[in-house]
């Protein structure tokens, strides 16, 4: 036990001061990749960690994202790293969790739990004969009172300016006085950089100790994929039916009750089947055939597309509260599961007639991050509608639905990620730029990464000849628009000369090669 907490020790230490090498006024970058195979290599070694199927999977996934990192270098891949590492840490310390959602509550916890886990560990190092944990004991009893005492005078200070003046003052002196002690005895010492170094050793060591209370991988464990039949007695009433039977009284018995959710249940998709297969006549009539923008066109799509896809969702949440408990069972309910079949497959229509507005909109105004995120939330919608209808078919639970769309969102995330958007956003609407109304302040807003495409195509990203039907299209004038080129490629030139390897991506290395940075 002490060889082994000694270890931990070490380990959190000697990635903390990783951490203040790799990251230290660089981008996220390479970095990001080095700092992983350390986490990786920690956790495969520790022995409390069990190394399943699972999480071998998500710790290739894991490195997958860094790798991505390096080669795409965008938000969404970095967004896609931090996601991967906290499901592998959660996994890793919690074998038994299930769901990708836990996994990432689990592994937030361990790292703002940090401080608790780390003074655990450390109470049972020993360096010899002398023994940490009496001086550990004693930080104990101190620290939960300053967090206290914190607290409040923060609260203090929101209530009052005297008292905030009087606490910057006294914070202020404070930190001078330790900042004059470390300069006196350490003249060339940093004081931002020990910040960094400690910053990065709490986060290595939330991500490498492993959280002690187990109590969110016991409450998974309760969780079953299949439904069961839950027959209540008389003295095993919930809340919930107290509740209710104290403004319904004795008219309502549980077959009664269950008997009245049926009714209200095919009443309800009923209606809904009838009001949406309208709107779908409509859509099949107007839109879907022979459409021709006209009027406000992008307020038209815009509108249509938001309040089509909260549709869709509240849609999934409708069946899911029909289908959520004894309902499943009720020996009339293959009319409802109809009526609930006949719904999912016309939102099917529906997200059809998404997938049709978000299309007509790239055709006329070409892509953006924004047009893509409706395509990939419509993919969506279709992924949660065939789950939701493999739960009421198969008598799931909504733990299984959040199981499954937990991990196939996961997957998807990380697919996604292959692709490198800004550039292939660029080099779609250049290519297209007789045909849809270019938008080059857009196109200059993206990542440096697309610099050499347009300014290989500063031609065409000058053209405006194509505006569609009832539109008005604002744009930079040609001169602001070549000065603001020229002045992105100046300033990438600039931070490209000051940047060093940890800072090494492959896009950035491209552009580079480009504007012959590289020789």
């Amino acid at each position: 036990m002490k060889n082994k907490s000694n270890l931990f020790l070490l380990s959190a230490l000697l990635g903390g001061l990783l951490f203040s090498f790799l990251f230290w006024q660089q981008e996220l970058a390479i970095n990001l990749f080095i700092y992983s195979i350390y986490l990786l290599a920690i956790t495969y070694i520790n022995p409390d960690v069990i190394k399943t199927t699972k999480l071998k999977i998500y710790g290739v996934a894991h490195l997958m994202a860094a790798v991505l990192v390096v080669v795409n270098h965008s938000d969404l891949s970095i967004a896609t790293y931090y996601i991967s590492l906290l499901l592998f840490i959660g996994f890793a310390h919690n074998q038994q969790i299930r769901t990708v959602f836990t996994a990432f509550v689990a592994a937030l916890l361990q790292i703002v739990t940090v401080p608790f886990n780390a003074i655990q560990h450390l109470s049972k190092v020993s360096v010899g004969n002398f023994k940490l944990k009496p001086l550990f004991t004693l930080i104990k009893y101190i620290f939960i009172p300053v967090i206290i005492v914190t607290i409040f005078a923060c609260l203090y200070a929101a209530a009052s300016n005297v008292f905030a003046h009087y606490a910057e003052v006294m914070l202020t002196n404070i930190g001078n006085f330790f900042n004059n002690i470390l300069h006196f005895f350490f003249s060339d010492l940093s004081i931002e950089r020990i910040v960094h170094f400690c910053f990065g050793l709490v986060l290595t060591s939330g991500l490498l100790l492993t959280f002690f209370d187990k109590s969110l991988e016991k409450a998974e464990l309760k969780c079953k994929d299949q439904l069961l039949r839950i027959r209540r007695g008389i003295g095993r009433k919930t809340i919930w039916y107290n509740i209710i039977e104290t403004f319904s009284g004795n008219l309502l018995t549980r077959k009664m009750a269950l008997k009245t959710e049926y009714i209200v249940g095919v009443i309800s998709f009923v209606a809904l089947n009838l009001l949406l297969l309208l709107l779908n006549t409509i859509d099949i009539t107007t839109l879907w055939f022979g459409y021709e923008p006209s009027g406000n066109f992008s307020g038209e799509l815009h509108q249509g597309t938001n309040a089509l896809i909260f549709s869709i969702v509240m849609a999934m949440a409708v069946i899911l509260y029909y289908f959520r408990g004894n309902l499943n069972f009720y020996h009339k309910s293959k009319i409802l599961r109809l009526l609930a079949y006949t719904w999912m497959v016309q939102n099917f229509i529906l997200i059809i007639s998404v997938f049709i507005r978000d299309g007509y909109y790239i055709e006329f105004h070409g892509l953006t991050h924004k047009r893509i995120g409706v395509l990939v939330f419509a993919i969506l919608c279709i992924i949660g509608l065939a789950t939701v209808y493999f739960k009421v078919a198969k008598q799931k639970t909504i733990f299984y639905l959040f199981k499954m769309n937990g991990n196939i969102w996961f997957a998807l995330l990380l697919t996604f990620n292959i692709v490198n958007w800004d550039i292939f956003i660029v080099k779609y609407n250049l290519a297209h730029e007789t045909a849809i109304a270019l938008d080059a302040d857009y196109l200059l807003s993206l990542t440096e990464k697309t610099l050499p495409t347009l300014d290989k195509n500063r031609k065409a990203l000058l053209s405006h000849s194509f505006v569609p039907k009832g539109e008005i299209i604002t744009s930079s004038t040609n001169d602001q628009i070549l000065t603001r080129l020229d002045n992105r490629i100046e300033y990438f030139k600039e931070r490209y000369k000051k940047t060093s390897w940890l800072s090494w991506n492959l896009p950035d290395w491209n552009t580079a090669e480009y504007f012959g940075l590289n020789k």
